[in-house]
């Protein structure tokens, strides 16, 4: 499975350059654009990232899976229905970029409680930056983050980031493999 989600990612969401030309959030220049939306919303993506997150994250145990609107949302929900199809149910959940201003004006939408043992999950990690501001509004909102996960890592510390604020991190595919993939098939 995990061979396949690469060679989609490589078709997909994944290019790069001998010069930085990809402007990144941050503002500087990169020679890798990841934007894994057209492989997580992509059919076959979709269930290949479920099964492969349900299998990173179901010996934790954790009651949900999810993170920071939009790029974890996808992923979460993959993952859900994964988990539903294994017998071992998994919840979903997002957490807003911004908190609402009605109802009851909450950064996380799901079905949890407080106290339960939550998995937070992304798309990408570079610096690291939406995967901490998930953790922490997951903490806000009482649950307990007990492992962050993300589906490409651009190996810019993002990881070692993350780790500052969850000590168990892991990524599915990291862009050294991507690269490898691409380099493989010579396209």
């Amino acid at each position: 499975m995990k061979q396949e989600l690469i060679r989609i990612l490589c078709d997909k969401s994944f290019r790069y350059t001998e010069e930085p030309s990809f402007k990144l959030v941050s503002g500087r220049l990169s020679r890798f654009y990841v934007n894994c939306k057209p492989t997580i919303l992509n059919p076959r993506g979709m269930y290949l990232v479920g099964h492969l997150m349900f299998d990173a994250i179901i010996d934790a145990q954790p009651d949900a899976v999810g993170g920071l609107t939009f790029g974890a949302d996808p992923i979460a929900m993959a993952t859900a229905f994964a988990s539903e199809l294994k017998q071992r149910p998994i919840q979903a959940f997002s957490i807003r970029k911004t908190k609402k201003d009605h109802g009851i004006a909450q950064w996380v939408e799901g079905d949890l409680a407080q106290g339960s043992q939550v998995v937070v999950i992304d798309d990408v990690a570079t610096t690291g930056g939406s995967t901490i501001k998930a953790i922490e509004r997951a903490r806000q909102a009482g649950l307990n983050v007990i492992r962050a996960v993300v589906l490409v890592d651009r190996q810019e510390g993002g990881l070692d980031n993350i780790r500052e604020h969850v000590a168990d991190v892991r990524a599915l595919i990291c862009r050294d493999e991507l690269i490898k993939a691409i380099e493989q098939t010579g396209s």
